[in-house]
């Protein structure tokens, strides 16, 4: 009788202590500061990237009727209400100036993305500041230590793989560039901002010249694409000042795919879905 009463008594604290259990998330703040992703892609085309746009599939920011639909698209964005606006430029670029030039009424035939949303927004707000936050990566800084090795290392890294993974995902970037015409520009936005394509543009990484020989594609992925949005993420770590920053990030979608995940993972921070602004 002794030992059943025991086991009961036991039993109870069991329960009692296991319903006392903390969430994890209960050991880092609850106010956060607030990061809205806007990963686009660049409207001015300066063509820098692997993947270039066939001069049919562009289209002109400047020129209706994408003209009404970016004015739509800037207004959806500004719901987000920002503190701080952050784009993906040098210092060079030399933002603040801009800034200041546009509220003059300048640049306003510029179709680049920093300027039509990033300066744009700013400028409507009333905000004094925009940060230029773009880094180059790691292997920058090591390939001066040791260029031949760099050379080895980098070789046949050119987005040319035969893998057949490779080539369902040009078909797919090609047909995202067709949807760009045809549907609004929010729309679109908001469809490249989704979780799925986030984490597709991510797994585009992980094929085909990440199979290169032995671990080069990893260790390449390392120091330079990962490597780049890590210390993207540090630089928007040191302006944020308060958990009542509300950070708008606008740069290219490739880099989205990855900062969403740091945001994401990080306790200092909540991650703002594009699509759910209201």
């Amino acid at each position: 009788m002794r030992k059943l009463v025991f086991i009961i008594a036991s039993t109870l604290l069991s329960v009692g202590a296991f319903s006392q259990i903390k969430s994890a998330s209960s050991f880092f703040p609850k106010d956060k500061a607030q990061v809205l992703v806007v990963g686009t892609f660049h409207m001015d085309y300066p063509g820098l990237d692997a993947h270039k746009t066939s001069d049919e599939n562009k289209i002109d920011v400047l020129k209706e009727p994408k003209k009404s639909e970016m004015n739509e698209l800037v207004a959806y964005i500004k719901k987000f209400k920002p503190t701080k606006i952050v784009i993906e430029a040098w210092p060079s670029w030399n933002a603040g100036q801009k800034l200041r030039q546009y509220k003059e009424g300048k640049l306003r035939d510029q179709r680049d993305e920093r300027v039509q949303l990033g300066i744009r927004v700013a400028s409507e707000l009333k905000m004094d500041t925009i940060y230029s936050i773009d880094m180059n990566s790691f292997d920058d800084d090591l390939s001066k230590l040791d260029t031949n090795y760099f050379k080895a290392l980098f070789q046949d890294f050119d987005f040319q793989s035969t893998d057949s993974l490779e080539t369902m995902l040009k078909k797919w970037l090609n047909y995202e560039d067709l949807l760009v015409p045809k549907i609004k520009l929010l729309d679109y936005i908001k469809r490249i901002n989704s979780r799925e394509l986030h984490l597709l543009g991510y797994g585009a990484y992980l094929i085909g010249d990440f199979k290169l020989s032995g671990t080069r594609g990893p260790d390449i992925l390392s120091i330079w694409w990962y490597n780049r949005n890590l210390r993207i993420f540090r630089r928007i770590q040191e302006i944020t000042t308060s958990p009542k920053d509300r950070i708008m990030v606008i740069y290219g979608n490739g880099h989205a795919a990855i900062l969403r995940q740091l945001f994401e993972c990080s306790p200092e921070y909540h991650f703002v879905e594009f699509g759910s602004l209201k």
